[in-house]
């Protein structure tokens, strides 16, 4: 048996969650998959996988050997890339994970462009405002928004963010404009679940304090925008989602002259020594494609 074909037919598997799948997905069929796991738990001494009729599952012992065999044929993949003059010509599939709303907004005419530039790139773009742990759930970037914390992610600055307290005109109308952050206590604030309230910002410590009525909460920034407009509150947003609800007078501005830092937009991939092409390329041309200032905030 062929070691690093079992091991492909394994981590095939994992990844697609079935023998049938992984079959599929690396063209055996399903019995030499099945033969494939077998022979290699009985050279290891050691059971990879629970089977049942429904699904299968990874060992403890699985689990280690997934994450090994992961980066070994990852190695061998860059290597026979390299070989083969993949550097002028990448290819294969990058899994990107984006936040909803930028994603929405601003990606789809980015990953359109990368591909025209590089066509034998398959993306595949998963949206998700949570923090994905890159390496044990297989992407190969994550771009994330905020102020970054130590990790062992190698982080990619793309453009900065601005975020900016808005709310519409009638709003304002109706429950006055505040002049200074302490004014936002008698305020409806729209809160952004995955919005860390931890600055020393004086518009962060106003909106920590019990008196700062959380009118609605949600986990999508887009929602809370549109509930701006509506004249449900002051929200807490980056321009790329407001944007274009300031252009159009939807919007307004509020405590400019207390505007929080910008944050940043960044792309983050795993701190390897050999990064597979399509992640350079793909990183390389995000670089710069948004301008600075971003054209959002032009």
């Amino acid at each position: 048996m062929d070691r690093i074909d079992a091991m492909r037919a394994f981590v095939a598997v994992v990844t697609e969650g079935s023998f049938s799948n992984a079959a599929s997905a690396i063209q055996l069929s399903p019995q030499l998959v099945s033969k494939y796991i077998s022979k290699l738990e009985e050279q290891l001494d050691i059971r990879l996988l629970h089977r049942t009729t429904r699904k299968v599952s990874l060992t403890e012992a699985g689990t280690h050997y997934y994450q090994h065999a992961q980066q070994i044929l990852l190695s061998i993949d860059e290597m026979d890339s390299q070989l083969g003059g993949l550097q002028q010509n990448p290819k294969g599939t990058l899994r990107i994970s984006a936040p909803v709303s930028f994603a929405l907004k601003h990606m789809a005419k980015l990953v359109a462009e990368f591909q025209l530039r590089y066509p034998l790139v398959n993306v595949d773009l998963q949206l998700n405002d949570r923090k994905v742990d890159i390496v044990d759930e297989g992407f190969d970037v994550a771009i994330r928004i905020g102020q970054l914390k130590s990790s062992s992610l190698i982080a990619k600055h793309i453009a900065p963010i601005r975020v900016i307290l808005c709310a519409s005109p009638d709003y304002l109308k109706q429950y006055g404009k505040p002049i200074k952050p302490e004014d936002l206590k008698t305020h409806r604030y729209l809160h952004y679940s995955y919005m860390e309230i931890d600055g020393k910002d004086e518009v962060f410590r106003w909106l920590r304090t019990q008196n700062t009525s959380c009118a609605l909460r949600s986990n999508n920034g887009d929602v809370l925008v549109e509930a701006a407009i509506a004249g449900a509150g002051i929200v807490l947003q980056p321009t790329f989602i407001a944007s274009k609800a300031l252009q159009r007078g939807e919007l307004v501005q509020i405590l400019p002259d207390f505007e929080l830092d910008p944050i940043g937009l960044y792309a983050m991939y795993a701190n390897r020594k050999l990064l597979p092409n399509k992640v350079r390329c793909f990183i390389d041309f995000m670089e710069g494609y948004y301008g600075s200032p971003p054209y959002w905030d032009e």
